[in-house]
């Protein structure tokens, strides 16, 4: 039995009462499924800047009616100190993953970007702090790792910020350090990599770029690359995302005050990562017609990722579950029923 198997057996037995910020959002509403099917009890903070009430409906329709019962929703807004007080209390576990993610709407919007994940972050670590909330796990980015030029990216070798997102994620974890030394509250960091999966919202003029494509090849839209195709990044499909946190939530002293690589240690090219979505709507009966149109390089943005994740095995007992080919496979009929 896996480490994770194990984790989830003992909190059937032992439930924790868990928040998680966010929790409309993709990873989020992600997190409170499984949650709620492991028959925890659920706090959901979240202000809808970038969640949706239907993932939470979703969500409701794939766990019991007893299960449901045990979530509670707030609304409200991580930049707002009370809202995050009242978030925490009586609160076992706090996973932090409200936050204005994209580089590109960082560098359109700076100001909003870094109320939401530096003035936001801080409020909900002190307020963590202050209630003594037994563990906190937080989102970071693979972003941190800038213009260090090394591959695979290891925790301990970052470069330059490449954007203003990148600066604000970077600066939570400076925050969680100075609190594990100076008032000895300990959390974990976790890097994601291109985290991909259902619920991750295909809309908007900041998608992703696999839900963005997808929907963009369902509905027969053109699909730009931007650059050559050749640039890489470290797919990391949500399931072992979930898992991630739930390890890191659960994890012993020993292992907290770090950051962990959230990934699969593998790199697929946008070339790549075309064909290998056109492939999985061809399986799902939707046949992909239009070849992808190249652009420019996007700003922002770095050439090539991939994830060192040995880290995460070795302290938390990680091993992702799902490639991407499996996950996007997964995550195919999603998108169709979503999109229909």
């Amino acid at each position: 039995m896996s480490r994770y198997e194990e984790i989830k057996a003992e909190l059937q037995n032992n439930p924790k009462v868990w928040l998680v910020t966010g929790v409309a959002g993709f990873i989020g509403s992600n997190l409170l499924e499984t949650l709620l099917k492991l028959d925890q009890k659920v706090i959901g903070l979240d202000n809808f800047a970038t969640g949706h009430q239907y993932n939470l409906d979703e969500v409701q329709s794939l766990v019991s009616k007893e299960q449901w019962q045990r979530f509670s929703f707030i609304e409200g807004d991580i930049r707002d100190y009370e809202a995050c007080k009242r978030a925490v209390s009586n609160v076992d576990y706090v996973l932090h993953q409200a936050a204005l993610g994209s580089v590109p709407r960082s560098i359109a919007d700076p100001i909003t970007s870094n109320a939401a994940n530096i003035t936001g972050f801080l409020n909900i670590l002190q307020a963590a702090k202050e209630a003594k909330v037994e563990s906190f796990t937080y989102a970071a980015s693979s972003s941190t790792y800038g213009d260090h030029p090394a591959l695979p990216k290891v925790e301990e070798n970052i470069g330059n910020p490449l954007s203003p997102y990148a600066v604000t994620k970077y600066v939570n974890e400076l925050y969680a350090g100075v609190y594990a030394k100076t008032y000895g509250f300990k959390s974990i960091g976790l890097r994601y990599f291109n985290v991909f999966g259902k619920r991750q919202d295909p809309n908007g003029a900041y998608a992703a770029v696999i839900p963005k494509w997808t929907a963009a090849m369902i509905q027969g839209d053109d699909v730009y690359i931007n650059g050559d195709g050749e640039t890489s990044r470290d797919f990391c499909f949500i399931e072992n995302t979930v898992q991630m946190n739930i390890l890191a939530a659960t994890a012993p002293d020993e292992a907290k005050d770090e950051v962990y690589n959230v990934a699969v240690g593998d790199r697929t090219t946008l070339n790549e990562l075309y064909n290998a979505i056109s492939f999985a709507l061809g399986e799902c009966a939707t046949e992909v017609t239009k070849t992808p149109i190249y652009r420019s390089f996007r700003a922002g943005d770095v050439r090539h990722s991939q994830a060192d994740i040995s880290k995460g095995f070795d302290l938390l007992g990680y091993k992702p579950e799902y490639r991407i080919l499996e996950g996007i496979s997964k995550a195919m009929p999603w998108y169709k029923k979503f999109l229909g």
